[in-house]
């Protein structure tokens, strides 16, 4: 099974009153397993970003002004995620802005993302796993202890990192790390352009969390469980577990 952690940044809230996709950040899943494969980009919106926006992600519209525009990297973007799972949090918010792009940019070869794609909400399945709770990113990093320390602003290749962590924990853990290259190669990697990267090179998630300690028990701890076993026999008159 092949599934792409998403998240996107846009120039505002709403596509219908023409705001953009600004940066795009996926990182492949297959069979549960991180492969080290990932797209990153950041995009030319051709119009300004909110105030608001730029407050929570820090993209700025000079930064933004010599990258390509959608209709630039749309195949490149589209052929990653073709044929995945999609696995992102509030999905219909960055669903809503792709299939917004899609829609502009007319091309007979890509429809909507529903054509090619099937979606996972997270932010849906938290909300069944824990009813009545916050369930946004970062309350998700505190709830299922995955390091989330260098989020000071929202990006969307680190978001999507940390979903894909958060995901894996939420729904049973990550049992193996394939990334199929050794820490030159990872090195190199990371020298990579701010813009399109589906080579590996991304952060070692489940390798950068600490190990389980293991607490044993105390000999005066053993010594007072031996003693309630006793008087639990002596009350019961047998053993009942």
């Amino acid at each position: 099974m092949r599934q792409v952690v998403l998240d996107t940044e846009t120039t505002g809230l709403d596509p219908k009153s023409g705001h953009r996709i600004i940066e795009i950040g996926c990182v492949e899943l297959v069979n549960r397993k991180l492969t080290g494969r990932h797209y990153h980009q950041y995009i030319n919106p051709e119009r300004e970003v909110d105030d608001g926006a730029i407050e929570v992600h820090g993209i700025t519209n000079e930064f933004l002004e010599d990258k390509p525009v959608f209709a630039q990297v749309a195949d490149e973007f589209m052929a990653f995620c073709e044929g995945a799972e999609l696995v992102i949090h509030n999905a219909p918010f960055d669903v809503g802005f792709i299939n917004w792009e899609l829609k502009w940019l007319g091309s007979p070869r890509w429809q909507n993302v529903a054509a090619h794609c099937s979606v996972l909400d997270t932010l849906a399945l938290a909300r069944e796993k824990h009813p009545g709770q916050k369930n946004n990113l970062d309350v998700l990093c505190k709830r299922y202890f995955v390091d989330n320390s260098q989020r000071d602003l929202h990006g969307a290749l680190l978001d999507a990192e940390i979903l894909a962590d958060v995901y894996l924990m939420m729904t049973g853990g990550q049992t193996d790390l394939a990334l199929g290259q050794n820490d030159d190669q990872q090195a190199e990697g990371d020298e990579g352009s701010e813009q399109h990267l589906a080579t590996p090179g991304i952060r070692r998630l489940s390798r950068e969390r600490a190990p389980l300690s293991v607490v044993a028990a105390s000999a005066e701890e053993t010594r007072a469980h031996e003693e309630m076993l006793v008087e639990l026999e002596k009350s019961a008159g047998k053993h009942f577990w």
